[in-house]
């Protein structure tokens, strides 16, 4: 018979081939705290120290444990994700990485800001930082050291799309992803923003003809009053939605622009495996900007384990020993989620080091049958609108 694994051994060989320790004992901890929270399933220091083996004797030492290193000022925890999310992605070569960047906000007083790897169907966070701001509304100036930051934990050759949400459709951060980072990008745009195009009136995208199950591409435009471009525009109304589809890329846009905007709200499912649906990080009593960083780098590192344990599973075709779907139900990280917690019971071996595929997903996830039908039979009438510009480059 099979021995049963040892979670937490599993987790110290994993990050211990790491350097960026200054003391092994943060190591220890934060492998306790990772046990912790995929056993109770809850952000609970007191139920995680349930889950600790140590010569403590009262849980409350393990509580002071816990709470000591997420207050802790040397633990620097992009130096320590840093080379555990690089050796997952170091698969990636030249192939093509969405990037997606969101906020969310914790009890309206703290908003934490990532930048999440779109996963299929999911996101995996990249790097992020939490900040005491009443807003979900951040400026260009709150996260640029992010992402320069995360430009350097990409493979070099890779093709890199990034994608956000109206809240951050401003020209600071596209002419930065543009020229410094030399990323593409789609963004969603506010209806109120300035279009100018070549030998043509000023008009706001508001005031452009689209009619239920149209969409209309403008290339080569300029939008805002700097007149910031060349960009492209992907616009529509769909059917079945009140909200139209307003997406400036830095690419000609077609109906495929769409699709890969359509990828940022994976960023959304993480945010909420992050609160209701996983790990109940809204139950934290932790009330510090900087605790909750280190917070969020216990549930990171929890969320890459799950979904390369995930991975492995799917890959290697025993999704249905966990998964009671005829099709895939569940995402990756809920798959390996059952697959850790089943290990103790049947001896189910656990990967021993961390892995994000490249390849397309081999069994993408869909509630229903009838609902992945109705999203695969969406169409457009489309119609091109392609002027000359009468700048080369962007502003």
């Amino acid at each position: 018979m099979k021995s049963t694994p040892n979670l937490y051994d599993t987790l110290i060989h994993i990050l211990g081939q790491h350097t960026h320790w200054l003391d092994k004992r943060h190591l220890y901890t934060l492998t306790w705290m990772i046990v912790g929270l995929i056993e109770s399933k809850v952000i609970s220091l007191p139920e995680w120290a349930s889950f600790v083996d140590s010569r403590a004797k009262f849980a409350q030492s393990t509580v002071r444990r816990f709470s000591r290193w997420l207050h802790n000022e040397r633990i620097k925890i992009h130096d320590l994700y840093g080379p555990i999310i690089q050796e997952a992605l170091t698969e990636w070569g030249d192939n093509t990485i969405y990037l997606a960047l969101d906020t969310s906000m914790l009890w309206d007083r703290f908003c934490h800001i990532r930048i999440s790897v779109i996963y299929r169907g999911r996101a995996v966070p990249l790097i992020w930082k939490t900040i005491e701001h009443g807003s979900s509304t951040v400026s260009f100036e709150s996260y640029r050291a992010l992402l320069e930051k995360a430009s350097k934990l990409l493979p070099a050759e890779c093709n890199v799309i990034f994608l956000a949400d109206r809240g951050f459709a401003d020209t600071n951060l596209m002419e930065y992803l543009s020229e410094t980072l030399h990323w593409h990008w789609r963004i969603r745009i506010k209806s109120s923003f300035l279009v100018y195009r070549r030998n043509k009136r000023c008009c706001k995208i508001s005031s452009i003809e689209l009619k239920r199950g149209q969409a209309r591409f403008w290339h080569n435009v300029y939008i805002t009053k700097k007149q910031f471009g060349v960009v492209h525009l992907a616009l529509a109304k769909p059917r079945g939605t009140k909200e139209d589809w307003l997406i400036v890329s830095d690419q000609p846009t077609d109906v495929t622009t769409f699709d890969d905007y359509g990828l940022r709200f994976d960023i959304e499912e993480n945010f909420l495996d992050d609160k209701s649906s996983g790990f109940q990080v809204e139950s934290s009593l932790i009330r510090s900007a900087d605790a909750l960083s280190r917070l969020f780098l216990v549930l990171a590192v929890a969320t890459l384990f799950l979904v390369c344990q995930g991975t492995e599973v799917v890959e290697s075709g025993k999704r249905r020993w966990v998964d009671a779907h005829w099709f895939r139900g569940n995402s990756y990280l809920k798959i390996g989620w059952k697959w850790v917690r089943r290990a103790f019971i049947k001896g189910y071996e656990l990967i021993t080091q961390l892995r994000l595929s490249p390849l397309p997903d081999p069994e993408p996830a869909m509630a229903s049958r009838k609902q992945a039908k109705e999203r695969d039979n969406l169409s457009f009438s489309v119609k091109f609108d392609v002027y000359r510009p009468y700048k080369t480059c962007l502003s």
